[in-house]
C-alpha cells in the first residue's frame, strides 16, 4: 500500500505533474467519448468532428515544442500537414494494391508521412532556423504557401504499370482502370477513408510520450537552455543549432503524422485547405493554452474547435461571440490579479504538501 502512495505521489509530483495530468485528461476524453457514442449520445456532427480534432491536437502540440518549449516562431505547420497528408494518401493507394487490411495500411501511411515531414524538416531548418522572431516566422509561412502551390501543381495517379507522375499539366495517360490520386488543384479525389478515433487517440498518446520523453532527457535540457540564454548555452559548450534542427525536425515529423490522420478521414481534399489560415488557428491554439503547457494546448484545441459548431444556432451571430469569447480568454489568461489568486490557491497547497511529504 505505501508503495502504491508513493508511486502516485512520484506521478504528481512538482516534476511529473504536467505529464500525469496530459496523459489522464487524454484517457478520460476517450473513454467517455467511447461510452458516449457506445450510447448513442453524440451526434454525427461531433463524431464527424472527432478525427480531425485528434489531428488538430497533435499538430498544436507539436507546434507547442517549436514555439512553448524551444522558444521559436514557427508558422510553418500547414505546410508539413499537407506534406504529411499527400504523402500518407499516395502511400495508401499503392499500399491498397498488395494488402487488405485498413488498419495496416494506415499505420504504414502514417509512418511515410512522418519520415516524408522530417526530411522537408530537415530541408527548411538547416537555413531557416538560422533566423529568429519575425524573419523565421515570415520564411516558415512562405514554406507553407510554396508546398500548397507545389502540390496544386501535381499529378499522381495509378494503374497497372505502376505510379505514373507529372508536374504543371496532367501528362500521367493512365490505363483503363487506372486511378489518379492527386489530381493538381482538385487534389485528393476517391481517397478510402481509414482513419478513425481509436487510431487518432494513440497518436496524441505518441506524441505527448515523445515530446516529455524529450524533455526529461539531456536534449530537452539543453533545448530548454537554449531558449532561455542562447549566449550562455553556447559558452558552455552547447551546439544550440544541433538541437534546434532536432526539436524542429520532431515538431515536422509528428504534424506529418497528423496531416495523415486527417487526410485519411476523407474520401477528397485539396490543397487550398492547407493554406496559411490553418497555421494561424494551430498557433491560437497553441497561445491560448499556454505555451509550453501541453494540458493547455489539449484543452484549448478541443475548445476552439467545437465551439463553433455548438455556436452554429446562432448563425450569423456565431462568430461574433467567438471572436469575443477568443479576446476574453486572453485577457483573462494574461490577468496579473487572477494568476496572483492561482499562485495563492496552489502553489501554497503544493508547499504544504511538500512539507508534509519530507516530515
Amino acid at each position: 500500500m505505501n508503495k502504491v502512495k508513493e508511486f502516485i505521489q512520484y506521478l504528481f509530483s512538482p516534476r511529473k505533474r504536467s505529464c500525469t495530468v496530459s496523459f489522464l485528461l487524454t484517457v478520460v476524453l476517450y473513454l467517455v467519448m467511447s461510452v458516449l457514442i457506445a450510447n448513442g449520445s453524440v451526434s454525427s456532427l461531433i463524431k464527424g468532428l472527432l478525427i480531425p480534432l485528434c489531428s488538430y491536437i497533435v499538430a498544436a502540440l507539436a507546434l507547442n515544442l517549436t514555439v512553448g518549449i524551444l522558444g521559436d516562431l514557427s508558422l510553418g505547420q500547414a505546410g508539413f500537414m499537407s506534406v504529411g497528408a499527400f504523402t500518407g494518401a499516395v502511400v495508401s493507394a499503392v499500399l491498397q494494391q498488395h494488402l487488405d487490411s485498413n488498419l495496416l495500411i494506415l499505420i504504414i501511411s502514417i509512418l511515410a508521412g512522418t519520415v516524408m515531414a522530417a526530411l522537408f524538416g530537415v530541408l527548411v531548418g538547416v537555413p531557416v532556423l538560422k533566423l529568429e522572431g519575425d524573419y523565421l516566422a515570415i520564411v516558415t509561412l512562405a514554406f507553407g504557401q510554396i508546398v500548397k502551390t507545389l502540390i496544386s501543381n501535381f499529378y499522381v495517379g495509378i494503374d497497372s504499370t505502376g505510379l505514373k507522375m507529372s508536374f504543371i499539366e496532367d501528362r500521367t495517360h493512365l490505363e483503363a482502370g487506372g486511378k489518379m490520386i492527386i489530381n493538381g488543384p482538385s487534389g485528393l479525389s476517391g481517397n478510402t477513408r481509414m482513419s478513425t478515433f481509436a487510431v487518432g487517440f494513440v497518436l496524441i498518446l505518441i506524441t505527448l510520450v515523445v515530446i516529455y520523453h524529450l524533455l526529461e532527457s539531456r536534449y530537452g535540457r539543453a533545448i530548454l537552455a537554449t531558449r532561455d540564454n542562447k549566449v550562455v548555452a553556447l559558452t558552455v559548450g552547447i551546439n544550440t543549432s544541433k538541437y534546434k534542427l532536432i526539436t524542429f525536425v520532431i515538431s515536422a515529423a509528428l504534424t506529418g503524422a497528423a496531416g495523415v490522420l486527417y487526410a485519411m478521414n476523407f474520401s477528397s481534399i485539396t490543397p487550398a485547405k492547407f493554406d496559411f489560415n490553418l497555421s494561424i488557428f494551430i498557433l491560437i491554439y497553441v497561445v491560448l493554452g499556454g505555451l509550453g503547457n501541453m494540458t493547455g494546448t489539449i484543452v484549448s484545441t478541443i475548445v476552439l474547435m467545437l465551439l463553433p459548431e455548438l455556436l452554429r444556432e446562432l448563425n450569423d451571430y456565431r462568430m461574433i461571440i467567438y471572436a469575443l469569447i477568443l479576446i476574453a480568454i486572453m485577457l483573462i489568461t494574461n490577468n496579473r490579479s487572477l494568476r496572483s489568486l492561482y499562485e495563492r490557491l496552489f502553489l501554497r497547497k503544493e508547499k504544504r504538501n511538500v512539507e508534509s511529504t519530507d516530515l
